[in-house]
């Protein structure tokens, strides 16, 4: 009996020796998760059932092969496209309409601009639209398209500045080529149409202790009288806001004047009237030139991110992870893959970091969770293990010499 015990010990020891070295060989492997052998004792079915307490085992055997999905370490690296899971879940990944899922956050883009992993696997996600709005549909492979940015007229300028109230007021016309006949201006750079700069011009005169004319021009060319700007004693601007800009002619545009029938809303909110210099504190608009993608950004949250040459962003996809619930029920494919099984239960999809799913780290990638100092202990433990049977069977065999020998 002692053989068949002694056997099954040693093909236990060589079982987990053989999982002890799969870990070691996989340590440096990113995305990897180690597995750990599972035993049970093995002990004779009899038909007539046998006594309590005098039972004796006939060896052990093979529960499972158990891997454990805890976090690894995770480690910066120069790729702004890898991209590490910090918690619960896989990345979902495409293989030509086949899912399977995977830890391993090692991407790059293919030739037709899909984000892919080393096995050309797509990773998936949510699309965006054309003005980078993301859409939680049925999650599909994430592509980056590298057209052009497309241009954005001016539609509205926002400006805060604050005009010296020391300044004597001018009774002078205004004149633009006479700076005698005005007391500051300042500029702003606005977009037609097609994606071209325009210089507006703006120009403040006082006329009185708490109103100022301004006048604007565009590109150098005619001058148009805006209205007045009103504060009040306590130097905050009174006059309704915003103002129209109307018949800024451009002739490099799509269309003339700037802002179309509309013209261009000028918003100076906040802008004040105190004893100091002129200044401006804040001034944007939301127009921009076309630009071309230079850059490429993944948030925790999964969302990608272009950056264009014109200084401008745009959404173009999230990742999203998968979850199960059994996550041990996950058959492994190679390649640090895995694909659902009855055992694991139906994926869980979500955007990163919302319900039980990490969030994502971008420029890093998580690390094999092998425990090399725990798995050489583990595997002295065996060694001795498989030395342990292999002695029980030669005593084993000294018994059986012995009786043989009986005379």
């Amino acid at each position: 009996m002692a053989f068949q015990q002694g056997l099954s010990g040693l093909n236990a020891a060589s079982k987990a020796l053989d999982v002890i070295s799969n870990n070691v060989s996989n340590a440096s492997n990113v995305g990897f998760k180690q597995s750990n052998a599972q035993f049970s004792d093995v002990y004779a079915a009899a038909l007539n059932g046998a006594a309590a307490g005098v039972q004796i085992g006939i060896g052990t055997a093979v529960a499972a092969v158990t891997q454990q999905f805890t976090q690894g370490n995770i480690t910066p690296t120069d790729n702004p496209l890898d991209v590490a899971i910090n918690g619960a879940g896989f990345f979902r990944m495409s293989n030509e309409g086949s899912l399977v899922y995977t830890r391993n956050g090692q991407f790059e883009i293919d030739k037709s601009g899909y984000i892919v992993n080393a096995q050309g696997y797509k990773l998936t996600g949510y699309p965006a639209d054309a003005l980078g709005n993301i859409l939680p549909a049925t999650p599909q492979p994430l592509y980056v398209d590298t057209a052009d940015l497309l241009p954005q007229e001016t539609a509205k300028v926002e400006m805060g500045l604050n005009l010296d109230s020391t300044k004597d007021p001018i009774a002078a016309p205004f004149d633009v080529n006479d700076p005698t006949t005005y007391n500051s201006s300042t500029s702003v750079s606005i977009y037609d149409s097609l994606g071209n700069s325009h210089i507006l011009t703006m120009y403040f005169a006082k006329t009185a202790s708490a109103t100022w004319n301004m006048y604007t021009q565009l590109d150098g060319g005619a001058t148009t009288a805006n209205g007045t700007l009103a504060f009040d004693t306590a130097g905050q601007l009174t006059s309704g806001m915003p103002i129209t800009l109307n018949g800024l002619a451009v002739t490099t545009g799509a269309q003339s004047p700037m802002g179309g029938a509309g013209g261009v809303q000028l918003d100076m909110t906040g802008s004040t009237q105190y004893g100091s210099s002129f200044s401006v504190n804040r001034q944007v608009q939301d127009g921009y030139a076309s630009g071309r993608l230079s850059g490429i950004t993944i948030g925790s949250d999964g969302t990608v991110q272009g950056r264009y040459s014109n200084g401008q962003s745009r959404n173009l996809g999230q990742i999203v992870l998968a979850n199960f619930a059994n996550a041990n029920g996950l058959i492994s494919l190679g390649n640090n893959n895995w694909a659902e099984s009855p055992d694991s239960g139906q994926p869980l999809v979500g955007a990163p970091n919302t319900g039980s799913m990490g969030k994502l780290q971008a420029g890093a990638v998580e690390e094999s969770n092998v425990d090399l100092t725990a798995e050489l202990v583990n595997m002295i433990t065996q060694q001795r293990n498989y030395q342990a049977n292999a002695q029980s069977i030669k005593t084993q065999d000294q018994v059986m010499q012995t009786l043989v020998n009986l005379r």
